[in-house]
């Protein structure tokens, strides 16, 4: 089974490859991604619980996928869940865990997909990264959240292995616009073999 899709979710160069490539994994997304102990969503979600503890504030569950990150988010104490992304099918998953209080499909192509200030926490759970999201949408979710709101989010190996990731994020930390709370790196697919950091911010 990771040989048919896990094995190639890294070399997704565009995002329409993306886009179909999800679509068609999203019935068996699940079971696959338990079996190799995708461990990254409880540890975002506990790690923005740490800094933020407010169950009912919404929190934006960007790029949710299936919906695992949602229930980690609820397992984690928050209580208002909302989540967006571009898969129709990965949608579909998401919507029968009932977690979230709004699904909505993502337009890849709109640099300004969610409202300024609606959400004062953004999860961005193993979205960011080789063969997933650009780099850019880091600075799409900052430029959405008010100042002393928060962002959660992930970079894996891959991610960590090409500077430009991380060069993001100095971006908003050098120059003040953001400020580190937390960062951990630990146990991301275990069942292949990769880590990740784990980054919570706070914008100022």
């Amino acid at each position: 089974m990771t040989d048919k899709f896990l094995d190639r979710a890294y070399g997704l160069e565009t995002a329409e490859d993306a886009s179909q490539f999800y679509n068609d994994w999203a019935s068996t997304y699940d079971a696959e991604i338990a079996e190799n102990g995708y461990a990254t969503p409880g540890r975002c979600a506990r790690a923005l619980f740490a800094k933020w503890p407010e169950p009912d504030i919404p929190v934006l569950d960007f790029g949710c996928g299936t919906g695992l990150s949602g229930l980690a988010l609820k397992l984690a104490g928050f209580k208002v869940i909302d989540g967006i992304d571009p898969s129709p099918e990965m949608l579909a998953q998401a919507k029968a865990k009932s977690v979230y209080r709004t699904l909505s499909l993502l337009d890849v192509t709109d640099e300004t997909p969610i409202p300024k200030g609606a959400y004062r926490a953004i999860a961005a759970i193993g979205v960011i990264g080789t063969g997933a999201a650009p780099v850019s949408t880091l600075d799409i979710l900052m430029k959405a959240l008010d100042r002393g709101s928060h962002l959660v989010f992930s970079y894996n190996d891959h991610a960590l292995a090409d500077p430009i990731y991380e060069g993001a994020l100095n971006g908003w930390l050098d120059c003040g616009a953001a400020r580190l709370l937390s960062k951990d790196y630990g146990p991301h697919l275990p069942g292949q073999g990769l880590k990740s950091n784990v980054y919570v911010l706070q914008k100022t």
